[in-house]
């Protein structure tokens, strides 16, 4: 059964990883999917993978879950290879996108189908089938229901349990909220969040919401052109990208070019930084008069909740600056942003 543990989140370095990639590569014809792909993941980690759409992230996933074989490279989970085992030949359980419920069950024969085919008497199935919908927050009212009478986020939940059902080591979910609407969806990511924290179970998963990678994960890994680009935590990846690409994908950003210890269309020095591209997050301009100064005149304000967003016109061409809410400054207005280069990165690429 599953074991509880509020504080697992992942294992120290030098322990074994629950999953192993190592040179993962996969090819269709003359397209690459996969360039030589290699990732530890740690025991209890919740790992997400992002990327844009053809940057591979979900052919490796199906290679992780083997629901794909790959072109060459080896796949090991704790030290075991399983490159070449079928999905019920391992200790492992998929949560799609689709979900793949069976509509004609209820929700209680949805949970219990894993069971069933493994030969488990019914009381058995039942009594597990009931400690899951209570552990994804669906009382035991729901055993009889009608997965058509479900909502979506209470068949989310569903497929969910039926995944836990065979208690696996490893769960791998692929968009499993897309299909959701916003509020639902940032209540799920929570309580998947807090449901992998108590299981301590290892969770992988594949999403295209940047937010749901942010607030979820222990880590994050980058897909590019087939490639993992870059891997770390999440404020890591955000505050000290890799490169313009992996800036970008991470959220808005202002990008200033280096030459000489200068930043020429501002007329800074910069002194220690080499040439380059200086990241700069909208967060970081403020208009308290500390740092390197850049005068802009307001095009655009838009209002995000508790902050607004301005969009800046400014000798190094359109920034983007965010504000507390009770920012005065309106469309038309000149005004001076300041920024702390010790609040910047330095990229090369």
């Amino acid at each position: 059964m599953i074991a509880a543990d509020p504080q697992m989140t992942g294992t120290p370095a030098d322990t074994q990883p629950a999953l192993s990639l190592q040179g993962l590569s996969r090819r269709f014809g003359d397209t690459h999917a996969l360039r030589e792909v290699s990732l530890d993941i740690a025991e209890g980690e919740f790992f997400t993978i992002v990327g844009p759409s053809g940057s591979g992230k979900t052919t490796l996933l199906r290679i992780l879950a083997g629901l794909d074989q790959p072109t060459t490279g080896a796949l090991l989970l704790r030290g075991k290879d399983v490159t070449g085992q079928p999905p019920n030949k391992r200790p492992t359980a998929m949560v799609f996108q689709s979900l793949a419920l069976f509509d004609h069950r209820s929700v209680g024969q949805n949970v219990e189908f894993a069971l069933k085919m493994r030969g488990i008497d019914a009381a058995t199935r039942k009594a597990r089938a009931l400690e899951l919908l209570d552990l994804v927050r669906l009382g035991p009212d729901y055993y009889g229901k009608a997965v058509t009478q479900c909502s979506g986020g209470e068949r989310q939940r569903v497929a969910l349990a039926r995944a836990l059902a065979s208690d696996p080591e490893i769960l791998f979910f692929d968009e499993p909220l897309s299909a959701l609407d916003y509020r639902l969806r940032k209540t799920l990511e929570v309580e998947l969040r807090s449901l992998q924290r108590r299981t301590g179970r290892t969770f992988v998963y594949i999403t295209h919401s940047l937010e749901e990678a942010m607030v979820m994960s222990d880590r994050i890994g980058i897909m590019k052109d087939g490639q993992l680009v870059q891997v770390g935590t999440p404020s890591d990846i955000y505050d000290r990208p890799r490169d313009r690409f992996v800036a970008r994908f991470m959220g808005e950003v202002n990008i200033l070019q280096i030459r000489d210890e200068h930043l020429p269309e501002l007329d800074s020095p910069l002194p220690g930084f080499a040439d380059g591209h200086l990241i700069l997050r909208p967060e970081a301009l403020h208009t308290d008069g500390q740092g390197i100064g850049i005068k802009v005149t307001v095009q655009e304000r838009f209002q995000l909740g508790s902050r607004v967003q301005l969009h800046l016109d400014t000798p190094a061409g359109l920034m983007i600056a965010e504000q507390p809410a009770s920012c005065a400054l309106q469309p038309g207005d000149e005004a001076q942003f300041h920024f702390d280069p010790a609040q910047a990165h330095r990229v090369t690429e």
